[in-house]
């Protein structure tokens, strides 16, 4: 059975995340027909404990816990594959991307986008060998898979469920999501949103 809204949180060690970013997402999706599904990316601290927990107090919140470290990608497909949600958003979990855009993703989802992208946009202060070396990888990831992806382009995204369907078939082996979201097509927007500083909860 089918509901409104996913949304998939990749983690690795983010126990003392967990909360605040759940607290970040009721107020924009408690009014929702929706499921909140962290993947627990092999954390060695508390991360399944915080996640159990809260799913005791709110049954919408549900976990994937893998059996070691993959990486942030595999993570990712891994909370992907198991979302139900008719638009599925996937975000990081330490609040670098925030849930207020979630309304404004969806406004787009439900006057015809099939895909909503984000764009990170730097500061100032984002050092220079981080804005230089990013510029680079997708200029030579542009260069070998013929797919143009913007500098700042992030995980944080909507989906349509046929996009979605679409994505699953493509299987693990060699994930880049984003690359692949694009290659896809559909009817697509993309939101911006300032780069903000690594949050880290309060126990």
């Amino acid at each position: 059975m089918s509901i409104q809204l996913s949304v998939v949180i990749p983690v690795f060690n983010e126990a003392d995340n967990i909360q605040p970013v759940y607290n970040e997402l009721i107020k924009y999706t408690n009014d929702l027909d929706s499921e909140i599904i962290f993947a627990d990316d092999g954390s060695r601290d508390d991360t399944w404990k915080q996640i159990e927990a809260l799913h005791a107090k709110d049954p919408r919140v549900k976990g994937i816990r893998l059996s070691r470290n993959f990486g942030h990608q595999y993570a990712l497909f891994a909370g992907l594959s198991q979302a139900s949600g008719d638009a599925v958003v996937s975000m990081d979990g330490d609040l670098q991307h925030p849930p207020a855009l979630i309304p404004e993703m969806l406004q787009r989802w439900k006057d015809g986008d099939k895909i909503v992208h984000t764009l990170r946009i730097e500061s100032s202060r984002t050092p220079a060998l981080k804005r230089i070396s990013s510029r680079l990888f997708y200029r030579v990831f542009a260069y070998l898979s013929g797919v143009q992806l913007a500098s700042g382009m992030a995980d944080f995204r909507l989906l349509d469920r046929q996009v979605l369907d679409e994505i699953l078939k493509f299987g693990e082996e060699g994930l880049f999501l984003r690359g692949i979201v694009h290659w896809v097509g559909y009817q697509s927007s993309c939101l911006e949103f300032p780069c903000a500083e690594r949050h880290r909860g309060q126990g």
